[in-house]
C-alpha cells in the first residue's frame, strides 16, 4: 500500500512562486514514477508533469519553462516549484504513482489559489 501527501498549497498573488510537496510511503518509491495532476473547478482533472525513477521529467506545454519537477528519494519526497503563477494555475493539486501491476494511487490534493 502506498500512501501519498500533498502539501505547500496556499494563496498567492500572479507572479509568485510555490513549492508543492508529496511525500510517499513505502521503502520502495524510488523505483516509481511520479506524476502531478491538477483540477481547476468545473474543469477535468489534467496532468502537469512526471519524473521517472531515474529523473527524468515532463512537463505539460502550459507550464514550461515556469514549472519544475524534482525528487529526493532519500525524503520519499517529489517537488513541484511553481514560478510565475497565473490565475489559470488555480487548482488543487494531485500526485500519482501507479504501479506496474495496475495499481494507482492519489493524494488528497493541496489547493493552489493564484489571484490576479
Amino acid at each position: 500500500q502506498v500512501q501519498l501527501v500533498e502539501s505547500g498549497g496556499g494563496l498567492v498573488q500572479a507572479g509568485g512562486s510555490l513549492r508543492l510537496s508529496c511525500a510517499a510511503s513505502g521503502s520502495t518509491f524510488s523505483m516509481n514514477a511520479i506524476n502531478w495532476y491538477r483540477q481547476a473547478t468545473g474543469k477535468q482533472r489534467e496532468f502537469v508533469a512526471h519524473i521517472s525513477s531515474g529523473g527524468s521529467t515532463r512537463h505539460t506545454d502550459s507550464v514550461k519553462g515556469r514549472f519544475t519537477i524534482s525528487r529526493d528519494n532519500a525524503k520519499n519526497t517529489v517537488y513541484l516549484q511553481m514560478n510565475s503563477l497565473q490565475p489559470e494555475d488555480t487548482a488543487v493539486y494531485y500526485c500519482n504513482l501507479n504501479r506496474p501491476n495496475g495499481a494507482t494511487y492519489w493524494g488528497k490534493g493541496t489547493l493552489v489559489t493564484v489571484s490576479a
